[in-house]
């Protein structure tokens, strides 16, 4: 049987509907239906194991060889409270047999766990989509917590969905009734109910979340066993309940991806594995100086486990010393590496600016969240692009460089330590919560793809007095990117001074001198303008008049928005940024080509003011601030209407 051909139309990324095909030949007394795609959200408590759940259906639904893309939303706070709608956590999974870029617009398929978590997504979830609500969590007290004054269950609110009532508790329950575990603790296990029962519904495997759950709970057992057989115990109420008639299947995204080994990735464990790879290629030891701040923390925890790849981790007492710590290791010769967000990097702008004088290699990792001060912790932006640039005493130049999906977080970690080691610079890598927490297949390199990052520290003299005397000048630069020599503490016949005061060109003597500074600025600017990255490519089959324009995440929403117009027949160009310190050298002609220039971004529009200021081009932003990415259809009649203004 094959599925129905879906039109241009159906096939744009981030449809709100699931594209069903024909129906397949009962099994048993239960059908089979086939989708092109699925967008399902999990949604509870905090503490009802959302993330969880979402990461093993994610987990799952990867192996099975789908295309995926996810959103994990969740609250600040370790243990939000219960049953109200700022204690809701949400994750959402699409997943489809062909190519997708975003997690979805809206969920086909809602998990609502309690009355917050539906009364907290029902606005998103599109008519006679499927609703599974766990129906022993809509009492009385749970519904005024909400301000449910009937229930949504029974007063017509969910008229216009497909409504499956699950007593999700009470099941869980009955099937742990011989585990000898009290009613609290079995109701923990209702999360992998529901699970099971999802698991069931798209035909995705379980032997690996079997194990996962024994794995997880290996020190108790029967914690284990209760997780397994709630699991188990979904699925088959899944395949015996007559409210559940039909499954699905989504066929594997066969002509989705190039030929290789492919693993599930989250962005901060691809930026993780990037580093740890840039330090293998520039036979580097990788040293991290960082301090806990969600959302970068889970790269300080992947990298704390890698020891037998020469990495060294230091959690230090304050974002100051995290930062002060790894630039006195790249002033040893490590690849040094700081991992933060927003806040942080405020907290760091003092040493970044002393690691731009130094003129040492440092990876500055600033995971964006919504802010100002603390802000929105868990929910994603892109506002720090200016702070990248510009924040900072001085005329300090810094590289900026931005992944565009999960997965290439990898690519852009090695591209930053390229740039931080070739040009001797500090290098912002501005990634953000949403990269960081979603997820998506990627493609495992060879290591022969990989970049060799060698360098040359300095081992001799470099330059000869008017008396004959051989002498180390530190910064007597490299003819061709103006990088000063890297030498190592304790070199002989190298010693040399550091520090924040200006230096005197050459000899690195302080210098006040008006001149050697005003050298010493323009040097180290035209360092970084002179970095070599590639021309920016420019996706435009149809010779179009508008050019949509983004950096960073907005990749994915941009993309889903450009293929539904273009699906339409509307004429749009897309261009993605990676590189925003320096621009990439072709940027300013390509602006030219267009009469309309677009640029959407998660800020108030910091990159289109950048794009104005230098190239005077009347870019137009079109902005958003709420904490979440962009939706797709959102996306596309916005530039709709940018064309035909």
């Amino acid at each position: 049987m094959t599925s129905q051909v879906s039109t241009p139309a159906e096939q744009a990324d981030g449809a709100d509907e699931a594209v069903v095909g024909e129906q397949r030949k009962p099994v048993g007394e239960k059908e089979v239906k086939r989708l092109d795609r699925v967008i399902i959200r999990f949604a509870g408590d905090s503490g009802d194991g959302m993330q969880l759940t979402g990461d093993r259906f994610t987990s799952e639904t990867a192996s099975f060889g789908n295309d995926l893309s996810t959103l994990p939303n969740f609250p600040a706070e370790i243990r939000a409270p219960a049953g109200t709608l700022p204690g809701v956590s949400s994750f959402q999974l699409h997943f489809a047999d062909h190519d997708i870029l975003t997690p979805g617009d809206a969920p086909n398929v809602l998990v609502a766990m309690n009355p917050a978590a539906l009364k907290a997504n029902l606005a998103d979830v599109p008519r006679g989509a499927d609703i599974i609500v766990n129906t022993d969590e809509f009492t009385k007290r749970p519904m005024a917590k909400v301000g449910y004054a009937t229930s949504p269950l029974e007063d017509g609110t969910l008229d216009a969905y497909n409504v499956h009532p699950v007593p999700l508790t009470t099941l869980t329950v009955e099937a742990l009734k011989d585990f000898g575990l009290s009613r609290k603790e079995a109701e923990r296990s209702k999360n992998m109910f529901a699970l099971g029962l999802l698991s069931w519904m798209y035909h995705r495997p379980t032997e690996a979340t079997e194990a996962f759950l024994r794995q997880k709970f290996a020190k108790k057992p029967e914690i284990a066993e209760a997780n397994v057989t709630a699991f188990r115990a979904g699925w088959n109420f899944g395949e015996t309940t007559e409210d559940f008639a039909v499954s699905y299947e989504v066929a594997p995204a066969t002509k989705a991806f190039p030929t290789g080994t492919y693993r599930n990735i989250s962005g901060n464990l691809a930026l993780a594995y990037g580093l740890i790879a840039a330090s293998r290629q520039a036979d580097l030891p990788l040293y991290l100086g960082s301090y806990p701040i969600t959302p970068a923390s889970d790269i300080l925890h992947e990298l704390s486990k890698h020891k037998n790849f020469g990495v060294r981790t230091f959690q230090a007492e304050d974002e100051i010393a995290g930062i002060g710590a790894a630039l006195g290791a790249a002033f040893g010769g490590s690849l040094a590496v700081t991992t933060t967000s927003g806040p942080g990097v405020a907290l760091k702008s003092e040493t970044i600016g002393l690691a731009v004088s130094l003129e040492l290699p440092l990876l500055v990792v600033d995971i964006q969240r919504g802010g100002p001060s603390t802000g929105l912790p868990t929910k994603t932006e892109q506002a720090d692009l200016l702070q990248a640039m510009y924040g900072r005493n001085g005329e300090a130049p810094v590289p900026v460089v931005a992944p565009k999906t999960p997965a290439d977080c990898f690519a852009a970690a090695l591209d930053a330590a390229r740039i931080a080691l070739t040009y001797r610079t500090p290098v912002f890598l501005l990634s953000d919560g949403y990269l960081a927490n979603g997820s998506e297949p990627w493609r495992i390199p060879d290591t022969d793809e990989l970049p060799d990052l060698r360098v040359q520290f300095a081992t001799t003299p470099n330059h000869t007095l008017a008396d004959g005397t051989d002498v180390f000048w530190p910064y007597k630069r490299d003819p061709h990117t103006l990088a000063r020599p890297w030498a190592i503490p304790g070199t002989p016949g190298l010693e040399h001074r550091i520090g924040g005061i200006e230096k005197q060109d050459g000899t690195g003597n302080i210098s006040y001198d008006p001149a050697n500074h005003d050298l010493m600025v323009r040097t180290r600017q035209a360092k970084i303008d002179g970095i070599k990255v590639p021309d920016l490519e420019v996706d435009d089959p149809d010779s179009a008049r508008t050019l949509v324009i983004g950096w960073g995440s907005t990749y994915g929403p941009i993309t889903a928005a450009v293929r539904r117009l273009r699906a339409q027949g509307e004429p749009i160009a897309q261009a993605h940024l990676r590189h925003l310190n320096p621009f990439p050298h072709n940027l300013g002609d390509v602006l030219q080509r267009f009469d309309k220039v677009v640029v959407p971004e998660m800020n108030l529009g910091q990159l289109a003011t950048l794009i104005r200021a230098k190239y005077l081009v009347d870019a137009q932003s079109y902005t958003q601030v709420n904490g979440m990415p962009f939706k797709a259809e959102q996306l596309a009649t916005a530039l709709k209407e940018a064309i035909h203004v």
